[in-house]
């Protein structure tokens, strides 16, 4: 605990020596006032640095590049690995668990030791690893490195402890599980094939045991070689050499029979009794041409042939298709019988695997099920049924249907908020799905007692909103919401806006919802905002659309008869214009005719929308002199007021959203007044419009001309730059005020507005910065990253221009060119002092600015509801400015006991309700004001500002600086948020740096700093976002979300909220095989592998071959029991726990061999009694 206080007796602005940290903290406008201040603050900060640790909780979407599949068949669990090291293993909905290889090699295959609670992973690295399923997070326990070949195929036989690895050599290498040691023996490929043979049979591709016999091992090899092993006498039993490659071989479960697959689109069946030609070979895809010939067809990559007790087998495989037929999505195809049945999938299959009954490989396998694993989607199709429906995926693996561009999270709804979404959402589920259960249903999982309602919202490329329940560290889609509904569709090459985002003109970039009041407000990349209200009636309804265009220079004054014609366009300066909805927009001259106009088109007829979030009002920035709109960077909407508020780098709009009109339309600089705290340069002559024009839709038109198409392929519309991306010396980009905002500059000691302009210097060793292409990234998350300017080195590689942050800074803010865009980064509006001398709280509209800058804007609004809906409200810039290092990140309001002051709200009414005549409705609003609690310590509030660089607490109404810290010099800050964990409240910070921090309130004293990701690339610096209770989200890859925890307390809790992938179950037993099929068939149980494998009679394998890799201890705990006594107890608790582990693993195969020899010695018995009699010719 931490008690501090602050005297404030006498504290004013005129006393510099009042103020913690620089001069510039207090005021720069205004005189001395004697409003009330409290004579003395005292606040209890409860939180430490104990109260935190930075740990992952789990990870939701689909496995970004996956590369394999594996599944546990008695366990019922399925794991998948990626290209970047990760694997995911997925049971019932809430058994979701990620685990990633610290190499970061890709995994190339999968295998499950079934029933045993363990993996196999295969890496290209060459490396095996064993993991350690048996806790709730996964651990490796061994590995395996090879040295001098290269792993191709792995198989690991049903109850078995050796692992076979076939490599690019073509030699086949054996590795006990356990020890995870290589054994001596090895079938080297020479020995394989017939000495006879000149070339190299290629790297193996296939590995098998005989269903028939244990004992000998099925291998194949690129070329078309396939060679039985006996593994007893060390020799060939047969070989096959077909002259086509193959890519996968599958047994019959008698083992009498084998289908391969080949890269000429061919199956071929091979009989056991004569290996010399296949039984059978078939073209399933390939017809026969005109002139005999069969048409070509693409390879079958894999086959499973696979048995069924009570109709014809089944023959399953992918690709095999005729090349003619361009343009073919990629297929699996199911032949069951004389049935042919062709699935096509949206996208490439990168693995399937059929789901069996039995583990065992000898007996009939009866499939229900195939699991598909394509490029970007996972598929389980029902092979019970006859028409082969899917399976309805529980897990939430379509976050990328389109790609994700913004995301938010909100922590501790309303309880009631998921299900209504959830209801709305449901009616509008897809249908068709097989109506059995989801067979991928292993491990348990509670839902625990430290939960409550999250949301989290993602907005995506193609304009569509999704809400998810993200409650319990689970994730489930509720609702989805189409925002290009609300736009006329667009014609092919019509309009400017087919020029410019012909693609994705819908794309969100920010979003802002209020679960109270169920307001939500959508910001589109076509510098458009929409307004959603929510209702569970459906209605027909009339979109009002507001049209508005930001000043692009401050001397841009509409003259009257423009403003005549055009009432929505307020002229710069008038806070409360008297207007009504506008008609479209035109313009006394010609040229205004041609130019404004919006991107999109509101569709201006009735429409008919759906229950659940319905739009209300669409405002559209407009073009202006053949300039196309800047895009928003900020926007902030308050119920209560019915008031919202929108910026970008040209100026600031605030729009009453319940009268439909515009109130304030200003650009950034005559918001100052005479408060402007910089001495602007004189303005040079204006330049070429045409230039201005194409700078300023750089992040518009040049993204989308240059990155559209990789939108739609690669899925990485968050993580690439432009092609055109020119580099700057990060040397020269060091100093701490220039910035700029997607391209245009909002430096302020540079020029912006022409491209490939170089900057003013600034003395001797003024930087200079030249701009040579677009060099936009894509979307941008405003309130965390607008003002940030992506940089990188002429010699850095594709990778770290992805993974790169610097800033083009200038130390020098004493004078600033009058052409500077100056972008609005933060708005929050909420009850507040507007001016020194207020005695009340007001509502005010905060703003910040990419140069430091804070301004207050205090606002009249009409109390009484009649009054509201006719009287105008009233806005009047205060002249209240205050500074701060860096562009403004986020404002946040906390009352004199430092309790956080929400901001005022109306409570939800549904605006479709039928009308009671008793009870007329009426808005029912709640306020927070800052005066309601402060009994004690007398009126006022304190105000949390926070920068790229630097966090400030003012006390208002005083205007007086308490508190500042400098965040960061080497680096800035992304997202900043004011957040409540443990029952108070701290401001937490993520850095372009990869550090996460908090600081506490209002002392900001430091608690945290993590070097979280010391590598932040674009997508995770653009959708990091922080919430209540101690959690953060951001996208680790274009389809996955991954969410973290900074609080202690929830870490301790994971545990407890995590499922548990391991459940004890009995494995089955293996079918009674009969006599006549046993003596015939060859006794499969008497191939004891220990005595071929082991030490004692392989021998060592050489040390340079492979290197034997010790696994971290796979227990949570021992990071925290590293050293010390706690340390020893935990790891002999350890040792003691795997001691009694195997013990009791003996204890069952102990009695498992007594019941074994018990029924032996019982059969023996009685054969003996039955043949005693009988004579020798009888037998």
């Amino acid at each position: 605990m931490k008690k501090f206080r602050k005297v404030l007796d006498g504290l004013t602005t005129s006393s510099p020596g009042g103020t913690i940290g620089s001069p510039s903290c207090g005021s720069a406008a205004g005189t001395p006032t004697a409003a009330p201040t409290p004579k003395e603050i005292d606040i209890q900060e409860t939180l430490v640095s104990e109260n935190f640790q930075l740990c992952k909780t789990v990870r939701h979407g689909f496995p970004y590049q996956p590369t394999a599949l594996a599944f546990d068949p008695v366990q019922k669990i399925l794991a998948i690995g990626s290209r970047s090291g990760g694997v995911r293993i997925l049971g019932r909905p809430g058994v979701d668990c990620y685990c990633q290889h610290e190499s970061g090699a890709a995994v190339l295959q999968l295998q499950f030791l079934i029933n045993e609670g363990a993996l196999v992973t295969a890496c290209a690295d060459d490396t095996l690893h064993l993991w350690n399923l048996r806790q709730r997070r996964p651990a490796v326990l061994h590995s395996l490195k090879f040295n001098r070949e290269r792993i191709t195929f792995c198989h690991l036989p049903f109850q078995s402890k050796w692992l076979y690895v076939g490599t690019e050599r073509g030699n086949t290498h054996i590795v006990n599980i356990e020890s995870f040691i290589l054994s001596g023996y090895v079938i080297m490929w020479n020995k394989a094939i017939e000495l006879a043979t000149k070339t190299h049979p290629g790297p193996v591709v296939h590995l098998s045991d005989s269903p028939k016999d244990e004992g000998k091992l099925l291998i194949g090899f690129e070329s078309g070689t396939i060679v039985q092993w006996d593994l007893r006498v060390k020799k060939a039993d047969f070989r096959i050499y077909y002259d086509e490659a193959i890519h996968s071989v599958s047994w019959h479960h008698e083992g009498k029979q084998f289908m391969c697959s080949h890269s000429d689109g061919s199956l071929t069946l091979w009989n056991l009794r004569n290996t010399t030609k296949p039984f059978q070979v078939t073209f399933p895809h390939g017809k026969i041409q005109k002139d005999g010939r069969k048409e070509s067809c693409k390879p079958i990559l894999k086959v499973e042939y696979k048995t069924s007790r009570n109709s014809e087998p089944f023959v399953i495989f992918s690709g095999g298709l005729s090349y003619d037929k361009a343009g073919r999505r990629p297929t699996l195809t199911i032949m069951h019988g004389k049935a042919i049945t062709v699935l096509e999938m949206d996208y490439p299959i990168v693995e399937f695997m059929a789901l069996c009954e039995t583990p065992y490989n000898n007996e009939v396998q009866e499939p229900y099920a195939v699991v598909v694993l394509l490029e970007k989607d996972l598929i389980v199709v029902d092979l019970t049924q006859s028409n082969f429906p899917v399976f309805e995926n529980p897990y939430p693996m379509d976050i990328h249907e389109s790609p994700v561009t913004c995301t938010a999270y909100f922590a501790e709804c309303p309880p009631d908020i998921i299900p209504i979404l959830y209801s709305i959402g449901a009616k509008h589920k897809k249908t068709g799905y097989s109506q059995k259960e989801w067979p991928i249903s292993g491990g348990t999982w509670t839902l625990g007692s430290h939960t409550y309602p999250e949301i989290i919202i993602t907005g995506h490329a193609d304009g569509s909103i999704k809400f998810w329940d993200a409650s319990a560290i689970t994730l489930q889609m509720l609702y989805k919401l189409k925002t290009s509904k609300v736009f006329e569709k667009p014609k092919p090459g019509e309009g400017r806006a087919a020029d410019l985002v012909e693609d994705d003109p819908f794309a969100i970039q920010m979003v802002s919802w209020c679960p109270k009041s169920r307001i939500f407000c959508v910001v589109g990349i076509s510098a458009h905002i929409i307004l959603y209200r929510f209702s569970k009636y459906d209605a027909n309804t009339q979109i009002v659309s507001l049209e508005v265009r930001l000043p692009c220079e401050s001397e841009d004054v509409i003259s009257p008869s423009e403003n005549e014609n055009n009432p929505s366009l307020s002229e710069p300066g008038s806070h409360s214009p008297h207007h009504q909805h506008p008609a479209s927009p035109s313009s006394g001259t010609p040229e205004g005719v041609k130019d404004s106009i919006p991107h999109l088109k509101v569709k201006d007829r009735t429409v008919r929308v759906p229950p659940g979030y319905q739009a209300e009002l669409v405002i559209q920035l407009l073009w202006t002199d053949g300039e196309p709109p800047q895009q928003i960077t900020s926007l902030d909407i308050n119920s209560a007021y019915g008031l919202l508020a929108f910026g970008n780098c040209n100026g600031l709009a605030v729009v009453d959203y319940l009268q439909k009109t515009v109130l304030l339309c200003m650009s950034t600089l005559d918001l100052y007044g005479a408060a402007d705290p910089y001495q602007r340069l004189t303005r040079s002559p204006r330049r070429n419009r045409q230039s201005t024009s194409e700078f300023c839709m750089r992040g518009l038109s040049n993204f989308y001309s240059d990155s559209k198409k990789r939108i739609r392929t690669s899925y990485q519309s968050l993580t690439e730059l432009s092609d055109n991306q020119q580099s700057v010396d990060m040397e020269r980009s060091k100093s701490p005020t220039s910035d700029h905002v997607n391209g245009h500059c909002t430096s302020p000691t540079s020029q912006p507005c022409s491209a490939g302009k170089p900057r003013v210097p600034m003395g001797p060793e003024g930087p200079r910065l030249t701009r040579r292409g677009p060099g936009r990234p894509p979307f941008r998350k405003a309130q965390s990253a607008a003002c940030m300017e992506i940089s990188l080195p002429v010699s850095h590689t594709e990778e770290s221009r992805e993974n790169s942050f610097s800033r083009s800074r200038s130390s020098s803010v004493s004078s600033i060119d009058r052409d500077t865009k100056e972008a609005i980064t933060t708005l929050q509006l909420g009850e507040s002092f507007g001016r020194k001398g207020d005695a009340l709280p007001t509502p005010c509209l905060w703003v910040g600015t990419s140069l430091g800058v804070v301004l207050l804007i205090p606002m009249s609004i009409p109390t009484d509801q009649e009054e509201r809906m006719e009287e105008p409200v009233t806005i009047g810039p205060s002249g209240t400015v205050m500074m701060l290092k860096g562009s403004v990140l986020r404002f946040a309001f906390l009352d004199c006991m430092g309790a956080l002051i929400q901001s005022p709200y109306e409570v939800w009414r549904d605006p479709n309700a039928p009308e009671d005549p008793d009870r007329p409705r009426r808005r029912k609003l709640v306020n927070f004001s800052p005066s309601s609690s402060q009994d004690t310590c007398g009126e006022g509030h304190l105000a949390v500002v926070c920068s790229e660089r630097q966090a400030k607490v003012f006390l208002m109404p005083s205007q007086s600086c308490l508190f500042v810290h400098n965040i960061t010099e080497s680096s800035f800050v992304l997202r900043a948020d004011v957040v409540s964990v443990c029952n108070s409240v701290c401001l937490a910070c993520f850095c372009a740096n990869g550090h996460v921090m908090t600081l506490s309130l209002p002392s900001l004293r430091p608690l945290i700093d993590v070097n979280y990701l010391p590598l932040t690339d674009m997508r995770i610096a653009r959708t990091f976002c922080f919430t209540n209770g101690g959690q953060a989200l951001y996208l680790s890859s274009p389809t996955e979300i991954q969410r973290i925890t900074y609080s202690q307390e929830m870490c301790d809790n994971l545990q407890e909220m995590l499922g548990e992938l391991f459940t004890p179950i009995e494995t089955p037993e293996a079918q009674n095989r009969g006599f006549l099929k046993g003596f015939f068939g060859g006794n499969t149980h008497t191939f004891d592998r220990e005595e071929l494998f082991g030490e004692a009679a392989a021998g060592k394998a050489s040390r340079s071959l492979a290197q034997h890799i010790p696994g971290q201890v796979g227990v949570e705990g021992m990071k925290v029991a590293a050293s010390g006594v706690v340390g020893d107890l935990a790891r002999a608790r350890i040792a003691l726990d795997e001691r009694g582990q195997r013990l009791g693993e003996l204890e069952d195969r102990t009695a498992m061999m007594m019941t074994s020899a018990e029924t032996f010695s019982k059969h023996a018995h009685e054969l003996m009694l039955k043949c005693k009699d009988k004579k020798w010719y009888q037998f």
